[in-house]
């Protein structure tokens, strides 16, 4: 199952490692159409490699009810029809306890890919989705022993838990010679030196007004400093314009979203990143490059305390503080070596189906 872009990078090494078993495994792959951007979507399958979804709930936007619940009602006559042995659902949006849902009170097995992270902040939806997802699959396949532990703490079978690694890097890894490659282009198209990459699209970073106006101004100073490239999607777009920032201002490059290929290659490259994505603090992490998360916690703690990642506050005068920290040391230092987390390899996805292959009495190729 997928449902919003970061399960494409999740799923895809799954899907190509169980394709290369034919005989063990038969794949139907859902896309509950969660995520409303068409267009990012097709890229992101075309540059990832998956096969057209087999199914397409087509849900699209909306609140978290109607959403869920749009999910849970088209999936059910899917589960019924296919009745699989197993569901498997990456991450955390509202596609996965969605589907994991209908999977539990219909007797599917459930196996949860990324499964364990905890921000420990339930005003965040994903972690609702996170703990209620977690309480009721089957097979629970961990990123870091972090997670492990935060399963163990919730009183968790441990026969249950998997750490495999981060599924995630399977796809950078086998990706990134591609992203690499595409650099060069890039740099002349967008006219870059020494950048700062920005993605943003949390709500409490781009739907309040206050909150907004700081990272913008922030941005503004900073672009004194270096340039500023910021992919930004059409509903930040328009906040932005309503607060009177212009498409482009002095240093700062307000751009249309990448495909996976082109952000990957910027990533590898910026001088600093600055997000509210899960997914890029663990991407900057393997890639060695500096990171500042503009969020008070993070489900990912690995990513501070073995990468290069740091928390900040989304005011003004925090984030030019901390970036311009950050930069200075990356500069003193530029060689330092990335710290990546144990099985962070390239390889979780042949983990991953190894256990499938044991929950079936399989044997390992």
């Amino acid at each position: 199952m997928v449902g919003a872009r970061p399960n494409f990078m999740k799923m895809a090494p799954i899907v190509h490692a169980m394709a290369r078993r034919p005989e063990q495994f038969e794949q139907l792959l859902v896309h509950t159409g969660q995520h409303y951007d068409a267009n990012m979507s097709h890229i992101f399958f075309e540059e990832l490699g998956l096969p057209r979804p087999d199914i397409n709930l087509d849900v699209g936007s909306g609140s978290h009810a109607q959403q869920t619940a749009a999910v849970m009602q088209r999936f059910e006559p899917v589960l019924l029809e296919y009745r699989p042995d197993w569901l498997i659902v990456p991450g955390d949006v509202n596609s996965t306890l969605a589907c994991a849902l209908v999977a539990a009170k219909l007797g599917a097995k459930i196996a949860h890919v990324e499964a364990g992270l905890r921000s420990f902040d339930r005003t965040m939806p994903e972690e609702i989705n996170r703990i209620l997802t977690d309480q009721i699959s089957d097979l629970l396949f961990t990123p870091s022993p972090d997670a492990d532990q935060n399963l163990l703490r919730e009183g968790i079978d441990p026969a249950k838990i998997h750490c495999v690694g981060n599924v995630m890097i399977d796809t950078l890894v086998r990706l990134l010679p591609m992203a690499e490659a595409r650099l060069p282009a890039l740099r002349a198209k967008l006219n870059l030196g020494d950048y700062l990459l920005v993605t943003l699209h949390r709500p409490s970073n781009v739907d309040d007004p206050a909150t907004l106006t700081e990272i913008m101004q922030a941005l503004q100073q900073l672009g004194r400093d270096l340039q500023v490239l910021f992919p930004v999607h059409p509903r930040t777009r328009g906040k932005l314009a309503q607060l009177g920032f212009a498409d482009e201002q002095p240093g700062i490059h307000l751009v249309e979203p990448f495909g996976y290929l082109d952000f990957l290659a910027l990533q590898a490259h910026a001088a600093l990143v600055l997000t509210d994505s899960g997914g890029v603090q663990e991407e900057t992490t393997y890639l060695g490059v500096p990171c500042l998360t503009a969020r008070p916690n993070t489900e990912r703690p690995v990513t501070i305390t073995l990468g290069t990642n740091r928390l900040v506050e989304s005011t003004c005068p925090a984030l030019v503080q901390a970036a311009r920290d950050l930069l200075a040391h990356s500069r003193q230092s530029p060689h330092t070596p990335a710290r990546r987390p144990a099985l962070w390899d390239g390889q979780t996805a042949q983990r991953i189906v190894d256990v499938l292959c044991e929950a079936h009495s399989c044997s390992k190729f």
